[in-house]
C-alpha cells in the first residue's frame, strides 16, 4: 500500500484537551501506511460568506490548501451540548465553500468522538457524520469509535488503559484499509 496523507482535525482547541490526547495517540498506533497531521483549526475566522471574493482571508486559503492536498481525513471530536464543537463546525463550513469547490469531495474519513460521560460523544460523532453526508466524504461505518469516560483514561499525555489502546490500534488499521479503498 502506498503511504497515505491524512488531515487530523481536532474539534477542541484547548491545548491540553482529552480530545488532543486521544488525536496523538491515534497517530502513535496507526501503521506506516498513514502519515498523520494534525491541522490546526483555531485561528480560522469564521465563515461569513460576504468574505468568499476573489481574496478570500488568508487562513481560509491556507486551510483549504491543506485539505486539498490530503488523501484523507480523520476528526476527532469532543460531544459540546449533544453535538459538535462550533470551531469544528466552522472548519467543515470553510472547507466546502466556495459552493462546487468544496476540499472535501470524495476524501475518504473517519470519525472519533469522546466525552467524559458514558456515552462516548454519540451526539457529536453523528453530528459530524451528517455534514460528511452531504459533504460526499466515504465515511468509514465501523469499527465506530465512541470513547466514553475519557477523563479516566490518560495520565498526563500517556494513554493508561491498555484495553482502549488495543481499540485504537484496531481502529487505525481498519482506517487505513478504508483510506486505500477510497483513495484516488
Amino acid at each position: 500500500m502506498a503511504t497515505r496523507k491524512i488531515a487530523v482535525l481536532v474539534g477542541s482547541l484547548r491545548k491540553e484537551s482529552f480530545t488532543r490526547k486521544l488525536a496523538k495517540q491515534l497517530m502513535l498506533v496507526a501503521p506506516p501506511t498513514l502519515e498523520l497531521e494534525i491541522v490546526n483549526i483555531a485561528g480560522l475566522p469564521m465563515y461569513n460568506q460576504d468574505d468568499e471574493t476573489d481574496t478570500p482571508p488568508p487562513r481560509w486559503t491556507e486551510f483549504r490548501d491543506r485539505i486539498r492536498d490530503v488523501d484523507g481525513v480523520l476528526f476527532c471530536t469532543p460531544e459540546y451540548n449533544r453535538s459538535l464543537p462550533g470551531a469544528l463546525k466552522n472548519a467543515i463550513d470553510v472547507g466546502s465553500r466556495p459552493y462546487g469547490k468544496a476540499v472535501w469531495s470524495g476524501k475518504p474519513c473517519a470519525v472519533v468522538s469522546n466525552s467524559p460521560g458514558a456515552l462516548g460523544g454519540f451526539g457529536a460523532n453523528h453530528a459530524v457524520r451528517q455534514c460528511l453526508v452531504f459533504l460526499n466524504m466515504p465515511c468509514m461505518q465501523s469499527p465506530e469509535a465512541y470513547i466514553g469516560g475519557i477523563g479516566n483514561k490518560f495520565d498526563g499525555d500517556k494513554l493508561t488503559d491498555e484495553s482502549l489502546n488495543g481499540f485504537l490500534q484496531q481502529f487505525m488499521e481498519c482506517f487505513a484499509t478504508w483510506v486505500e479503498r477510497h483513495a484516488d
